[in-house]
């Protein structure tokens, strides 16, 4: 484990590398627990750099070192310097080649980064700074090199990947394999990629624009083979769609995936060899949800768009990381629209952003999107870096339109193929090829918060003057007190008393994009006959927070006539939050709670409206969770806000529940399968209808959770009616599908996941004793990152109920595993503490609790740098 002792990197420290690396060639003899590792760098002093020869600087830990030589001949010893996170090497000529020998332990390398073995495969993760953890190397984006890499492996492992185009392949006289690959791409160490193991493979081809032949191959082990059609289909559908949006074609001639288990991402998009969690690439009917379906599609699509946006033009340093990742959620969020529906795409990225990354941007961690410094670059690899990222990618394109964002990306890539640069080449590729200054827009890469907009309105009836008086504000964050306004993107439109959309200009457009760039701005809007209702921040067109005094009716008008579907749903949140805020100021005064019977109509009649989409409906008809309503609340009052949506989630079932089992049996069919949007959109409301059926309790209710759950034709049908049994069915009954589910999908990997976070989020099921009774199964591994996230994350970060138990006993839980955690797998560790870090929006009884467990976090002592950043800022 390296050093916890605070070492602060800044970015205005930035200095270019001393010395390039022209090529290295890579040389591994693979081993559990002694792989020899062969490096051999073309190095040069870079001529941007300065005057004389400084020593060479390279990084590595956790590596035993056998030899280092120059130009064939052998340093000593006594010549060079081990440092405790690397090696510094004098040298005497301006060109030369190094060629160092060391050893690594891919079996205890449980902190998943660098050369590490998961179910007896070898596999690498070397963003950020994992390839330190391989070979001593330079190990920073701004250093870009050709690799070529040789693995020689028993014959146990057949198959031997790495990045590029498979040049050699021969057998030792002992039986050895040895293949060797070579890309002829330049890239940054983090790219490099290496897979050994004993796998099949599905295979494919794709023919590219300009009609060259792309192999595609999928490699997973056997009992996951017949998983991986879902995923080979999202990737020549992405692989289409980015020739036809981007006009970005493939540059290998083959691009390989690889399916793992012990992954602490999501996936990586290692040149020509991507490396996938397996949960985010492996599906079938039977084995997945529709959500799972789904998110495997725009993670396949993410890795590939990173070709361009990522591999072929890289970071210049890590401060920068959301030059390619905010880019690249962009680009996969605009191809998710264009698979599904564009509208519910956008309400379930705005839903996390709201609940999560503005709980990021108010809390300890609080960061810009080009952060000034950090202590361990893991630790950002955050929301406000992807999410944050991408809505600010997002108002570039609303600012510029389609057409000019294409002639902005354009340039980009084509100025910046095959260089590693910043967020300011982005934006000026932006600015050049469409003769715009974007000066006062840059804040948003420098500034952390969440802007907040105050909008207030009047009419003059005599002129038919309609004015909106915008005021922006942003709190003070971590080191920034001050902020000054940003340049928003604010979109809008008018509806009348009758619901329609009025013009807003002499063009007779409905729909407008105001540019917010001052602290208090007028917009005036002339020739109106009536004071017109706004419809504000259409499509979400900046990652803010709107204040506007929307009475009750207004927000029930805007639920049935807006013309943005985005504003529709928007308008039911508003509506229940007003509701569920009132609850809770009645829930802690001790007065009697009350649903209005306007927020149950107004949620009648969505469920009644044949005309909308039905992804739609379910999601305007869900309540806003537990962690949204914490988030937007001023202090935090836990048990107030699980008894205000409790109460409230019972009386809109009990009141509904004739037309909720109308719906439900409406939307019951027996067709066979399919992912598509439509088909989605249906099982969505049809199971949004049961989860409010099964909150009744009633015996029909519970019956018809029994028969969906005995029925299931798929997972998506069979893991919402096991989520509704355990949280409303009798014990026993609860506990006879958990079994009858888990002896049915005991074998499956990524199902048992599913069974281990269905029962640690319940609020009826997921109690300490049962979590903690769930890490003693014999399924449960301390050491895989996805049984950690489904058993202890999805207590803690979905289990809202029982984590806010006041005894605080779920908060100590979570700082114990943290501490055991952070011996094994630091990233984990660092992000599975988040949810006691905000210890100091709760009211005071509850969040002493939790800085008591923060505390003892830090008193357990020996922490590494990733958890110590986070636990140590977060006490301050």
């Amino acid at each position: 484990m390296r050093d916890a002792q605070p070492r602060t990197v800044y970015l205005k420290d930035y200095r270019v590398p001393d010395y390039l690396v022209d090529s290295t060639r890579l040389h591994f003899e693979l081993q559990p627990k002694a792989t020899l590792v062969k490096s051999q760098l073309q190095v040069r002093r870079n001529p941007e750099a300065g005057e004389g020869l400084p020593p060479l600087q390279l990084d590595g830990v956790e590596l035993e070192l056998l030899s280092v030589s120059i130009d064939g001949e052998l340093v000593p010893a006594s010549r060079y310097r081990e440092l405790p996170e690397g090696l510094s090497i004098p040298v005497d000529k301006a060109e030369f080649t190094l060629e160092i020998h060391n050893r690594i332990n891919p079996e205890e390398n449980t902190s998943l980064e660098g050369l590490y073995l998961s179910n007896g495969m070898y596999c690498t993760q070397c963003e950020a700074e994992g390839f330190r953890k391989i070979t001593y190397y330079p190990d920073r984006p701004d250093v870009m090199s050709k690799f070529t890499t040789t693995i020689v492996a028993p014959r146990q492992y057949p198959v031997l990947l790495s990045n590029g185009n498979e040049i050699e392949r021969a057998t030792t006289e002992d039986g050895r394999q040895v293949v060797t690959w070579e890309d002829p791409f330049a890239k940054p160490a983090y790219l490099f990629a290496l897979v050994a193991g004993d796998l099949q493979h599905v295979e494919d081809r794709f023919t590219t624009a300009s009609g060259r032949e792309v192999k595609l191959q999928l490699f997973t082990e056997a009992k996951n083979i017949g998983k991986c059609e879902h995923a080979m289909r999202s990737l020549k559908k992405a692989m289409r769609w980015d020739e036809e949006v981007y006009g970005r074609e493939y540059d290998l001639d083959i691009f390989m995936v690889v399916a793992v288990d012990h992954f602490n991402m999501g996936a990586m998009e290692n040149k020509g060899l991507n490396i996938f969690n397996s949960a985010c690439v492996l599906a079938s009917p039977d084995t997945a949800t529709d959500a799972s379906f789904q998110r495997i599609e725009a993670i396949v699509a993410h890795e590939y768009f990173h070709n361009w946006s990522g591999n072929r033009v890289t970071c210049r340093d890590w401060f920068q990381l959301s030059l390619k990742e905010g880019f690249t959620v962009f680009r996969d969020a605009e191809f998710s629209a264009d698979m599904n529906s564009r509208a519910v795409k956008r309400i379930e990225d705005v839903a996390m952003l709201r609940t999560a990354q503005f709980a990021e941007d108010a809390g300890p961690m609080a960061h810009p999107v080009r952060p000034d410094s950090y202590m361990e670059i893991s630790n950002f690899y955050t929301l406000t870096i992807y999410e944050k990222g991408e809505e600010v990618v997002r108002m570039i394109h609303t600012l510029l339109g389609a057409a000019g964002f294409r002639k902005g990306s354009d340039l980009y890539f084509e100025r910046h193929d095959g260089q590693a640069v910043t967020c300011e080449d982005f934006v000026k590729a932006m600015e050049d090829a469409n003769g715009v200054d974007l000066g006062q827009f840059r804040r948003w890469y420098s500034q952390a918060g969440t802007p907040v907009l105050n909008v207030s309105d009047d009419f003059d009836a005599a002129s038919g003057t309609y004015t909106l008086t915008v005021k922006q504000s942003c709190p003070a964050t971590p080191g920034q007190e001050e902020k000054l306004p940003f340049h928003i993107p604010f979109a809008l439109g008018l509806l009348d008393s009758d619901g329609n959309d009025l013009p807003l200009d002499a063009e007779g457009n409905t729909h407008k994009v105001l540019q917010v760039t001052e602290a208090e701005q007028q917009f005036r809007f002339a020739g109106l006959q009536e004071k017109p209702l706004p419809s504000l921040l259409r499509g979400f067109s900046a990652p803010v927070r709107v204040c506007y005094e929307y009475s009750l009716e207004q927000l029930q008008f805007l639920m049935r006539c807006d013309s943005d579907e985005f504003n529709r749903w928007d308008a039911s949140q508003r509506l229940a939050f007003a509701a569920l805020e009132k609850l809770q100021a009645d829930f802690r005064n001790g007065d009697t709670l009350q649903l209005p019977a306007a927020v149950i109509e107004s949620y009648r009649s969505v469920l009644q409206n044949r005309e909308l989409d039905p992804a739609l409906v379910a999601e305007m008809l869900a309540l806003p969770s537990a962690q949204t309503l914490a988030e937007q609340a001023q202090t935090i009052d836990a048990e107030a806000i699980v008894a205000a949506r409790d109460f409230a989630r019972r009386e809109l079932a009990l009141a509904l529940k004739d037309d909720l089992h109308a719906c439900y049996l409406r939307l019951c069919n027996e067709r066979e399968y399919s992912p598509s949007a439509a088909d989605i959109a249906e099982r969505s409301l049809k199971n949004t209808c049961l989860a409010y059926l099964a909150v009744t309790q009633a015996a029909d209710a519970v019956a018809l959770a029994e028969a969906q759950f005995a029925a299931a034709a798929n997972m998506t049908d069979s893991a919402a009616a096991l989520a509704a049994l355990l949280n409303h069915a009798a014990d026993d009954v609860a506990q006879a599908a958990l079994q009858t589910f888990y002896d049915r999908w005991q074998g499956d990997t990524q199902v048992v996941e599913l069974w281990f976070g269905l029962q640690s989020s319940s609020a009826s099921w997921g109690t300490l004793g049962n979590v903690r009774a769930l890490m003693q199964h014999p399924a449960f591994e301390m050491k895989n990152p996805n049984k950690v996230r489904a058993v202890i994350g999805g207590f803690a970060n979905r289990n809202f109920t029982r984590f806010h138990d006041t005894d605080g006993s779920g908060f100590q839980f979570l700082a114990e595993q943290v501490i055991a955690l952070d011996k094994l797998n630091p990233q984990i560790a660092a992000r599975l503490v988040t949810p006691i870090t905000r210890w100091k929006k709760y009211i005071p009884e509850m969040g002493e609790k939790m800085r008591a467990a923060l505390q003892s976090v830090m008193d357990s002592g020996n922490l590494s740098r990733d958890l110590y950043e986070v636990v140590s800022k977060s006490l301050v």
